[in-house]
């Protein structure tokens, strides 16, 4: 089945998180965390395809290999609420071969993220096997918040932009010191950017779907910006799908088992509704065309009265009403 889902979340120490075992996670590695003096083994997770990182081509080769790469992001990162990675989750096509959806990822990973100067780590996964988890297969990446520098070396996340008056002096706030706002450095957490690569996705995978003679689409759009009256699943998360791949419940999972049922209420509820709607415009299509006069009508002097063939359509059609 066609599918949409691009989603895009945060790697954050704030949340208790280690982009070293993210990273095991995605790839089905075993990494050591330096940062935190600890081994993340993943060996035997099974569902990885395959994995790569792109680096863009200010960034030292050494951060090929993961374990140097995900130590060095954490090793840059000081503050114990660090802000360590971007994280996509990207649903790729059952309609495709795999050859195709790693082209159409790489390609993705490349272009839309590799080409604005980021270092993209990505691993392609068979489709999740738990109840909730993404159907098709997929592709994680994550890329590091931090930019890296023409010299290879990281740089600042944010810059500071001074508050101006009308003269263009800085204004100074209440302790003598010049206002200023903490501004990104990168558009790549910006929402126009998100929206952009959901855009280019979409695009790509529709061109496919027409390149192998396809009627199927996906639309990178919200439910409500296509005009659809459907209910929307809430993301999951990784722990969520590992708890329900366990036969644990959970509040996520219930909800959106219950989203899916109540949506394939509604599609089938407009589906009766548009049949039916269909069967009304052919009855009153075939009640506005001139009817041959009945003898009674004949009887009558052509004085107004219906048809035998009218009276059938509007019997049909009430019975048609109460069902």
């Amino acid at each position: 089945m066609a599918l949409f889902h691009l989603h895009v979340t945060q790697v954050k120490r704030s949340a208790g998180q280690s982009v070293v075992t993210s990273a095991a996670y995605r790839a089905g590695e075993k990494l050591y965390s330096e940062y935190y003096g600890e081994v993340s083994d993943y060996t035997h997770k099974g569902g990885v395809v395959c994995t790569d990182i792109l680096l863009p081509p200010q960034a030292p080769n050494q951060y090929q290999d993961r374990a140097t790469l995900w130590n060095a992001v954490e090793k840059a990162e000081r503050g114990k609420k660090a802000q360590l990675a971007y994280s996509f989750d990207i649903a790729l096509q059952n309609e495709f071969s795999l050859e195709e959806n790693i082209a159409l990822a790489r390609q993705f990973v490349s272009e839309q993220l590799v080409g604005r100067g980021m270092i993209a780590d990505f691993a392609i996964h068979q489709p999740d096997k738990e109840d909730g988890g993404i159907p098709n297969p997929h592709f994680h990446v994550l890329c590091p918040i931090r930019p890296i520098e023409p010299d290879g070396k990281w740089g600042c996340k944010q810059r500071r932009r001074y508050r101006l008056d009308e003269d263009g002096n800085r204004i100074m706030g209440e302790d003598g010191k010049p206002l200023f706002d903490a501004v990104p450095t990168t558009d790549w957490g910006s929402p126009e950017t998100l929206e952009h690569w959901r855009e280019a996705w979409a695009a790509m995978v529709n061109a496919k779907f027409e390149e192998k003679g396809l009627t199927c689409r996906i639309d990178h759009r919200s439910y409500e910006r296509q005009g659809l009256d459907l209910l929307p699943t809430v993301h999951e998360g990784v722990a969520v799908r590992q708890m329900e791949a366990k036969g644990i419940p959970t509040d996520k999972g219930d909800l959106n088992r219950w989203i899916k049922k109540a949506n394939n209420i509604l599609r089938d509820i407009r589906k009766k509704i548009a049949g039916l709607t269909d069967w009304i415009k052919a009855i009153k299509e075939e009640l506005s065309k001139p009817q041959a006069p009945t003898l009674a009508a004949k009887r009558r002097g052509n004085q107004g009265g219906i048809s035998s063939t009218q009276n059938l359509l509007l019997l049909l059609l009430l019975l048609r009403a109460k069902t």
